[in-house]
């Protein structure tokens, strides 16, 4: 990956020590920065927010918030007899006061476009958005698909506009709720990623730090929309989505098949993750996980680690391979044709999410039990994808937000909330054919390698234990956890 640097002519630049010998920069967002906003926007008067998913929506309405009594507009673009026209026009926009349009004119007339329809869709449509970008115009994206897309078939950007990306590690409901929620605590939100992939005139980098701040980002780092795809496209399928079901598939029926009921099943396997775990790993860290189990689970542990990280790992460079050479981008493409004709299935319809409404409906959160085999398997697995994105030269804050910070402060509330549809559907088209195509094959590779090993009492290799102990992500998430905002995400 590139060395990366940035400096801005309005916001502060701080750095960030990453505790594992390097520094990183930082722009930390906060509601005082908005009056800085309409300078770092200077020769923006209209920001054009195409397309209404998962999102369009947030970052619409948390921009409009945060611009609200300067002279930029905020205007939505949607296809001609969208279905989306509706939500939009709920959300206070309209076509009376100017903020609601059809898709291309919105291109045509606006001074900063932020493209947020679904990958497949930009992948068809690129060139005819590109075609009505106004010379000298800034095109913003949320993910680095396209650029991957264009790779693949040989295309570039105008060479008169800048190109720039914000990232935010989240899902769009999670963007929108705590930018709410940071009404009254300054700061609250998701954390994004920035990225300058073309400067034409000089301003991409303080249009894209302002784009973040005003969507409610606490903190924002620097990647590169190359970097940014690999690791989201990744993630997704990895531990954000994809191998948090498989896990938790495959504990299910485990802990069924050892004597448990199918309620304490549930209760030892996702509830545990997305209970216990996640809340420990998001105030303290991972290795607080390891602490909490006490001397009593910590063998469990171990031997469940020992005996998930090599099955995780090997799968998770797969993955990292498929992402990094296209596959996976051209998988989503063909998958939007095929998405025309025919939805995608649902994911909630087994055993395991039938047994876990039940569950939900009579929790008591301080009963949750904190399993040490589960946290065992789902930290081997989250430390797994965390090696393969720092051997491939991936930025710590960037490892960090999409490996962890995403998974137990944006992601797994949503499943503790509703089960692992609400989570996963909630997410890009793109983050949702991921978690379809891979959760299988992590319950798979789990059940016939990993517990085969445990049963038969397979010698636990002290040397990943040792390497989990002593590993430099606990320091990049204690500097992480400096600019965590102190209110959780509460969802409905």
């Amino acid at each position: 990956m590139p060395a990366l640097g940035f400096t801005s002519k309005v916001f502060q630049v701080d750095t960030l020590d990453m505790g594992d010998g390097h520094v990183e920069q930082i722009v930390k967002g906060g509601r005082h920065l908005f009056p800085l906003l309409p300078k770092a926007f200077a020769g923006v008067s209209q920001i054009g927010v195409i397309g209404w998913g998962s999102q369009g929506p947030a970052q619409a309405q948390n921009l409009r918030d945060s611009l609200e009594g300067t002279a930029i507009k905020v205007k939505i673009g949607l296809r001609g007899g969208s279905s989306s026209m509706d939500e939009a026009r709920a959300a206070g926009f309209s076509e009376d006061d100017g903020t609601l349009g059809e898709l291309f004119d919105v291109v045509r007339e606006s001074d900063l476009v932020l493209l947020l329809i679904a990958d497949a869709a930009q992948a068809s449509l690129f060139q005819q958005v590109f075609d009505a970008l106004k010379p000298g115009a800034t095109l913003g994206l949320s993910h680095g698909f396209l650029v991957g897309h264009m790779k693949n078939v040989g295309a570039s950007f105008p060479a008169n506009v800048n190109v720039v990306g914000v990232c935010p590690k989240g899902m769009g409901p999670s963007v929108r709720r705590l930018y709410l929620q940071g009404k009254e605590v300054n700061g609250a939100g998701i954390n994004s990623s920035f990225a300058v992939e073309q400067d034409i005139d000089g301003r991409a980098t303080d249009i894209a730090l302002a784009w973040s701040v005003a969507i409610g980002s606490p903190y924002t780092f620097q990647t590169t929309l190359e970097s940014e795809y690999r690791s989201d496209i990744y993630g997704e399928r990895g531990i954000l989505l994809g191998a948090v079901h498989g896990i938790i598939e495959s504990l299910y029926r485990r802990y069924i098949d050892e004597g448990m009921s199918h309620e304490d099943a549930f209760r030892n396997s996702a509830e545990a993750i997305t209970g216990p775990i996640s809340r420990i790993i998001s105030k303290q860290g991972i290795s607080a996980v390891y602490e909490a189990v006490g001397a009593d689970g910590r063998g469990e542990f171990e031997a469940a680690y020992a005996a998930a990280y090599p099955a995780a790992h090997e799968l998770l460079q797969e993955i990292y391979d498929e992402v990094s050479s296209g596959n996976e981008i051209r998988s989503v493409v063909l998958a939007g044709e095929r998405l025309k004709a025919v939805s995608m299935g649902k994911i909630d319809g087994t055993e395991t999410w039938r047994t876990g409404a039940a569950v939900r409906a009579e929790r008591v959160e301080d009963e949750i039990p904190l399993h040490p085999f589960t946290a065992g398997v789902y930290i081997a697995t989250m430390m797994a994808q965390i090696d393969v994105l720092r051997a491939h030269g991936h930025p710590d804050s960037e490892v960090a937000n999409e490996s962890v910070i995403e998974a137990v402060d944006s992601l797994n509330p949503y499943m503790h909330a509703r089960g692992v549809s609400y989570m996963v559907d909630n997410c890009s088209t793109t983050a949702r054919l991921g978690a379809r195509k891979w959760a299988p094959r992590f319950d798979y590779v789990l059940t016939e390698q990993s517990y085969v090993q445990v049963d038969d009492q397979a010698p636990v290799d002290e040397s990943l234990i040792e390497a989990f102990k002593s590993h430099a992500i606990h320091g990049v998430l204690a500097a992480c956890s400096e600019l965590r905002p102190s209110v959780d995400i509460f969802v409905e």
